[in-house]
């Protein structure tokens, strides 16, 4: 059955079975440990891996890289899809440092929904902020988790007030915590007024004793720590769905991901809350709807995934249609006929031939080299379609660099293109450097070490990494360039796109130009692409 021939019907069927969910937060919050807990309580995975390794959990899923590993951080998006109660979950953990902004920002394109993990001890963090603030302009849903409620941390009802006041979006409890921040005896159902207690698992890597407790029975054990939590509860207002799918309320729960608790109520509600895949917006203020011919787009590369392969991965989001491994389709930005015959579906690092996905799954197309992040793909018997471009940050900090072996610079160049295609870093070319000292440019420099890193590695060209006392960069049209070339202190150059960029001490050098120069105009990067 090829995708044209495939039944609306089905393809709606199917669609309708998906939930596409990226899990987000401030740096240490506990996003990837909280990943491999929903794989876990989904019977996706034996044993949860957390990124230190403590205790028995070795089996790291999510943070794969020897980096990640080895810094206890994740820098890179990583996804999971697995079943649960007949729903198809295609989960995406992402970093939480800012300096790897872009790639979040960029796996929100790719979602229906997020989960936002909140530290209990620290609730709305600057990086939570700004990724609250990304998931409502870009009309993402937001389920919030209180993590970590088995240490010390503030009072529940706080950190609800500080949803309300500091961003305007009231939580609707659907589980309550028995007992203060690391006192913690069970969670009360608001709905049921039931209660379900724990008992760990050693180290976490394994599911906890759960016992549900009625709530006369509950009210009984527990005492005044039953009914605060009923009491407390009760000062909110309950879930609506519609006001949650509107951006104006936030489903809340509590838990413990590394002990795994609450983890299973968090998923239910994600099959029961969550939207699944509709109509996607393309360029040209239309819309593809989910039954129409296979269309999709490139949110991510990433390389090394197999380190038996020099191999390099495009994740596509599934938009519209059925999607089927060998079927030849039209690559949007080059009109020429894309293959996919190495298809993939993924799982953390793990791998298997992929032979069909619907709208919400994540297609890894394999060695796909002459796709770029952003790029669209659809089937050519169907109508054309080019979904919006990816968020392009704007860079504060940049660096030249140069290889330090000469002998080694056919690889170099090989290994700064690809690090440019999978966009880990900007890569930027002035004209009296030339493109054998790019300029790297990035939100932060956390990802210099990762270019320098992977170069050395992946490629065998260790880096000289010259930093630039810059941290702006503007936009000029073409005729004012001369004017801002001559100007002290100053670079021009070319990103990858085309984009011409001129580069600045810092914004008070910008505004001294402006003052000296009116007539030229300089456009600010917007963060974020928006």
């Amino acid at each position: 059955m090829t995708a044209l021939a495939t039944e609306p019907g089905t393809v709606r069927a199917e669609a309708a079975r998906r939930r596409s969910i990226a899990v987000i937060s401030h740096p240490d919050a506990g996003k990837s440990t909280l990943t491999e807990a929903l794989a876990l309580h989904a019977r996706a995975i034996d044993q949860a891996g957390a990124v230190h390794g403590k205790g028995n959990r070795a089996g790291v899923v999510s943070d794969w890289l020897a980096m990640e590993q080895k810094r206890g951080i994740s820098i890179t998006s990583a996804a999971l899809q697995f079943a649960y109660r007949d729903v198809v979950i295609n989960l995406l953990d992402t970093p939480g440092h800012a300096d790897f902004s872009e790639d979040t920002y960029r796996v929100l394109t790719a979602v229906d929904a997020a989960v936002m993990l909140l530290d209990a001890a620290k609730g709305l963090e600057p990086q939570t902020l700004k990724l609250f603030e990304v998931c409502r302009r870009r009309g993402v849903p937001v389920i919030t988790f209180v993590n970590k409620w088995d240490r010390p941390g503030r009072e529940a009802l706080e950190l609800c007030d500080e949803l309300v006041d500091r961003i305007d979006l009231p939580p609707a409890p659907l589980t309550w915590p028995l007992g203060e921040a690391g006192r913690f005896t069970g969670l009360l159902d608001v709905e049921t007024g039931a209660v379900r207690t724990y008992r760990k698992a050693p180290g976490g890597a394994n599911l906890a004793e759960e016992e549900v407790l009625a709530p006369e029975q509950a009210g009984l054990e527990f005492g005044l720590d039953h009914a605060e939590a009923v009491d407390s509860a009760a000062l909110l207002d309950p879930v609506d769905r519609d006001l949650f799918l509107a951006g104006r309320s936030t489903p809340l729960l509590f838990g413990a991901a590394l002990a795994n608790i609450g983890v299973r109520q968090l998923l239910d509600t994600i099959v029961d809350l969550a939207p699944a895949p509709g109509a996607r917006p393309d360029v040209d203020d239309g819309e593809r709807g989910v039954t129409q011919p296979f269309s999709g787009f490139v949110f991510k590369m990433q390389a090394g995934m197999d380190p038996a392969h020099h191999d390099h991965v495009a994740f596509v989001r599934v938009c519209s249609g059925r999607f089927e491994r060998g079927m030849v389709l039209t690559h949007a930005r080059t009109g020429r006929p894309f293959a996919t015959k190495y298809a993939l579906s993924v799982f953390g690092r793990d791998r298997a031939t992929l032979e069909v996905a619907y709208p919400g799954d994540v297609v890894g197309l394999v060695n796909a080299s002459t796709l770029a992040v952003g790029d669209s793909i659809y089937h050519p018997d169907g109508p054309a379609v080019q979904f919006p471009p990816m968020p392009t940050f704007a860079p504060e900090h940049f660096a030249v660099a140069r290889v330090q072996d000469p002998g080694r610079s056919k690889q170099f160049r090989k290994g700064i293109a690809q690090l440019q295609q999978e966009g880990v870093v900007q890569v930027l070319v002035a004209d009296e450097l030339g493109d054998a000292s790019p300029i790297l440019a990035g939100v932060g420099p956390l990802q210099f070490e990762v270019a320098d890193y992977r170069m050395e590695h992946e490629f065998s060209a260790s880096l000289h990494l010259e930093p630039l006392q810059l941290s702006t960069a503007r936009l000029v049209d073409a005729p004012d360039l001369p004017t801002v070339s001559a100007y002290p202190g100053t670079k021009v150059a070319r990103r990858g796109d085309g984009t011409v960029l001129t580069l600045w001490r810092d914004i008070w050098h910008v505004r001294a130009f402006q003052r000296a120069h009116p007539q030229v105009a300089l456009t600010p990067l917007v963060a974020g692409g928006d």
